[in-house]
């Protein structure tokens, strides 16, 4: 062993920054009369007002509700805690019971919460389930959308080695554009995930100028990275690799293609039985993200992502139990174990 191998002992893990929409999701199960009574097409996503909400809200006042800490960064930052890593989340919730909630929920997962306060009631999903086990979506951004330029400020960003936010933040374009000149001066990597192809389509000339001055890290799935390319996967994943340092584009059950300069790895998904795809892109993002904070390369970060995404796909919702994280956490000791003998 040579003198140097001492210090990857001390390699300093890095610290992952979060900011996306605070939601939480709200489950609850209803008749196709309700859906048919709100005027809800049933497995529609719809974003709705405060009296919309305040109407689903009171209408189902006496049904059993489940409720779940969501928003996709959030879903990310949550993974990369789980995972043994060190992060951090920034939002903004109301002075309500919701918001308790999802405080409550980020501190229980060893998050740190940076939350605001906000005048407006707490950003809220909720999912209406009929019978037949379709989803319809009511999504009240509330809080979460009251974000502000101002609440932006650099030492927001101090101790942090990378800023990881969600497609969705896209659509204020003073904010996301602050937060990233911020993070990028504080000299932090920068990773967004394009979160939905709409949100692409409507503001793809913006996204890409912020990709090609800020952005270190894509990830993408097909129909976003084509929204953005006009390209089938293989080709948009060396497309949006000229533009930053890594692409990554998820193709489902076709696995995920990762380019980082000319290096480029297919990666096959894991067989896994889907029962409810949410939140395998966020976690996918979470396996990454972690991966590279204890610097592994770009391939094992993507099979770490992989296992995640595989995992989450065969529950009902995103929480995955404690020996599924465990299974994942193994997996991450392995590659640290290679690198140390690598290293030494």
């Amino acid at each position: 062993m040579h003198h140097n191998s001492h210090s990857n002992f001390r390699i300093r893990m890095k610290k992952v920054l979060g900011l996306g929409n605070a939601l939480t999701d709200i489950l609850l199960q209803v008749s196709e009369d309700d859906l048919r009574e709100l005027g809800l097409p049933k497995g529609s996503m719809n974003l709705i007002d405060f009296d919309t909400a305040m109407q689903v809200q009171n209408r189902f006042i006496s049904v059993r509700k489940t409720m779940v800490a969501g928003g996709s960064a959030s879903n990310t930052i949550n993974g990369i805690s789980a995972l043994g890593g060190k992060a951090a989340f920034f939002g903004k919730l109301g002075n309500d019971e919701v918001g308790e909630f999802y405080r409550a929920d980020l501190e229980k997962n060893g998050v740190q919460p940076i939350l605001l306060p906000s005048s407006l009631m707490s950003g809220c999903c909720t999912v209406l389930i009929t019978p037949d086990g379709e989803r319809t979506f009511c999504t009240y951004l509330g809080a979460s959308a009251d974000l502000r330029t101002e609440d932006i400020r650099p030492e927001n960003f101090l101790g942090y080695d990378i800023f990881h936010i969600e497609g969705y933040m896209v659509q204020n374009h003073n904010l996301i554009k602050k937060a990233l000149r911020l993070a990028k001066e504080a000299g932090l990597l920068i990773s967004i995930d394009l979160a939905s192809y709409n949100v692409v389509n409507e503001n793809r000339d913006f996204l890409e100028g912020l990709v090609k001055q800020y952005v270190d890290i894509v990830f993408a799935n097909e129909d976003e990275s084509f929204a953005y390319t006009k390209l089938q996967p293989e080709d948009a994943v060396n497309a949006i690799a000229q533009q930053c340092e890594i692409a990554v584009v998820k193709v489902g059950r076709k696995g995920s293609y990762v380019q980082c300069g000319t290096e480029c790895h297919h990666i096959g998904a894991i067989t896994s039985q889907c029962l409810d795809s949410t939140g395998a892109g966020d976690l996918y993002a979470a396996g990454f993200l972690h991966g590279l904070s204890n610097g592994f390369d770009i391939r094992r970060c993507a099979e770490i992502g992989t296992l995640a995404a595989g995992r989450v796909v065969e529950i009902v919702g995103t929480k995955l139990s404690e020996e599924t994280w465990e299974e994942i956490r193994r997996l991450c000791a392995l590659y640290r174990g290679f690198m140390m003998v690598a290293n030494s």
